[in-house]
C-alpha cells in the first residue's frame, strides 16, 4: 500500500464536516494515471443529504475526467476499520471491480477487492449495454 494515499486519505479526513455523528471519514481514490483525488464525509441537518467521502472523491476523479482507478483509501479512527457503505460500493462499482478497497483504522488496516465487497452487483452489464 502506498503511505503516500494513506497520507492523502488522513489529511482529508481531518476537514470532514460531521457536526452529528462525528465520525470522521477521509477518502483518497488513486486513478491508473497515478492521479490522487481525495474526499471527505459532509454531514447535512437532513441526515439523508449527507455525502460520503469515497463518493466525494469519486465526484473530484470523475470531474478531473479520470475514469479507471486501481485503489482508495478509507481512513477512519474506527477499529476494526470500516468498510465502505453500500451506497459507495454500488457507485464505485460503475468504474470496475478490480479496484483494491484499503481501509485504515486507528491502528490496523483491511484490505479487499470491491468484488469481494459487493458481490452480484448491479452494473452497467446488468442494463444489457
Amino acid at each position: 500500500m502506498s503511505a503516500e494515499l494513506v497520507r492523502a486519505a488522513r489529511a482529508v479526513q481531518q476537514r470532514a464536516y460531521c457536526p452529528y455523528s462525528k465520525f470522521r471519514v477521509g477518502a483518497a481514490l488513486e486513478a491508473v494515471d497515478g492521479r490522487v483525488f481525495g474526499g471527505c464525509n459532509v454531514e447535512s441537518a437532513s441526515y439523508g443529504l449527507t455525502i460520503c467521502a469515497e463518493r466525494m472523491a469519486l465526484g473530484a476523479a470523475v470531474a478531473a475526467g479520470a475514469r479507471a482507478f486501481k485503489r482508495i483509501v478509507v481512513a477512519t479512527d474506527a477499529e476494526p476499520p470500516a468498510s465502505p457503505c453500500g451506497a459507495c460500493r454500488q457507485l464505485l462499482a460503475e468504474f470496475g471491480l478490480d479496484l483494491e478497497v484499503i481501509a485504515v483504522g486507528a491502528k490496523s488496516e483491511r484490505r479487499w477487492t470491491l468484488a469481494a465487497l459487493l458481490p452480484d452487483p448491479f452494473v452497467p452489464a446488468s442494463l444489457g449495454l
